[in-house]
């Protein structure tokens, strides 16, 4: 168990520094491509931190194992929008443009809503098996595609930025966003395997392992990516990494693993599909109070202390 610790250790300092780099190139194109970093955070960003995600998903998959596919998913979106949103608001209040309010987040919910429906068959359509087939994977991923159009019309948006950026030659910005995904990509695999691994000799079950242990582990990318770029003041950078991921996370990643093998849903995912959508609507909220459209200080309080209630009650209910 000693070396699953240390590998678990290595695997955090490659997340860490993997998301300093992308962060540094990823802000170094906006700023060269005169795109706003919205969109870069909205999809280079968001699908390089998913990547943890996407890989424990398509063997999971492979496996059979849905409760793994379902908690790694949903347990993620709940960490990202609860926990990661909560940490990178404490380090800076995070406001952002009026356009990632009013679409990009409640985009999230409706990823949320659509999963819910498509999931629960017996619920709302009466069928005899809660599963997402694989023409619910299809809907989620053409509902992808057209998130992705949506978001590269963001481009036409007037970029602004605050606070100087660092332009990086073009050859040296790729190396650090290469660098970035390698380091996010390794370093989260490293902590996900070493975690299971870890829990599965504590005898936890494999529900609670996807929501919590795996979730969390895949999800370490985007944490280090927000809070990195929290404290750089690239608003639009952490929270468009957050919201992207989360629709990445039940759009794309639900909807590939559901190509490879059917999944079955335990209705018991639902409470867990209710707190991501009451963190995602407090999100929204937070951006309406106050004179600017900003997560303040409190507000990301509020966010954290909910996700740690979550956590304790799901390890209690288990």
């Amino acid at each position: 168990m000693a070396i699953s610790f240390v590998l678990l250790a290595v695997g955090l300092v490659l997340v860490v520094k993997g998301a300093d780099f992308l962060v540094n190139g990823a802000s170094s194109l906006a700023k060269r491509m005169a795109v706003p970093e919205i969109v870069i955070g909205l999809t280079i960003v968001a699908f390089g931190t998913s990547a943890p995600e996407l890989v424990v998903n398509v063997f999971s998959s492979i496996s059979g194992k849905s409760e793994l596919v379902l908690g790694n998913i949903i347990g993620s979106n709940v960490f990202n929008t609860l926990f990661i949103l909560g940490i990178a608001g404490l380090i800076y209040p995070l406001e952002v443009q009026q356009n990632s309010v009013r679409k990009e987040i409640p985009f999230s919910l409706l990823a949320a809503v659509i999963l819910f429906i498509l999931a629960n068959d017996y619920l709302i359509f009466k069928g005899e098996v809660n599963r997402v087939t694989r023409i619910d994977g299809l809907i989620l991923l053409v509902l992808f595609g057209g998130f992705i159009y949506y978001t590269f019309g963001l481009s036409k948006i007037k970029p602004t930025y605050s606070h100087e950026i660092k332009l990086y030659s073009l050859f040296k910005t790729w190396i650090f966003i290469i660098i970035g995904f390698a380091g996010l990509f390794l370093g989260g695999k490293l902590m996900v395997d070493n975690a299971v691994s870890i829990a599965r000799k504590l005898q936890v079950s494999e529900k609670l392992i996807g929501l919590t242990i795996v979730a969390v582990g895949t999800s370490l990318p985007e944490l280090a990516t927000s809070a990195v770029a929290a404290f750089k003041k690239r608003y639009d950078l952490a929270v468009g990494n957050v919201v992207g991921s989360n629709i990445f996370n039940i759009l794309f990643i639900l909807g590939v693993s559901a190509q490879i093998s059917p999944v079955h849903y335990s209705t018991a995912f639902n409470l867990d599909l209710y707190i991501f959508a009451l963190g995602t609507l407090l999100l929204f909220a937070a951006m309406f109070t106050g004179k600017s459209r900003k997560l303040d200080r409190w507000e990301a309080l509020i966010l954290l202390v909910t996700y740690i209630l979550y956590t304790i009650y799901i390890i209690v209910r288990k």
